[in-house]
């Protein structure tokens, strides 16, 4: 999990999503804004934009582990 962070730190995603929390809890109301309605906002948007870079190396991770694991 700590590679995923860092990765997405260092892309800048982190702080992308940051910013869309903030805007969306701008845009409804600090008192109007739960944990479950900016999850359900976010999280769609957030998964979207994960850099295939990403998903590229964390698959090739998982094959090497699981090729590791097998023999």
């Amino acid at each position: 999990m700590e590679l995923v962070r860092e990765r997405l730190v260092e892309c800048g995603w982190k702080d992308e999503m940051r910013s869309l929390c903030r805007a969306f809890v701008k845009n409804n109301g600090r008192d109007n804004v739960t944990v479950d309605d900016l999850v359900r906002a976010i999280t769609p948007k957030g998964r979207a934009s994960i850099p295939d870079s990403v998903k590229a190396e964390l698959l090739q991770k998982i094959r090497t582990f699981l090729v590791s694991v097998a023999h």
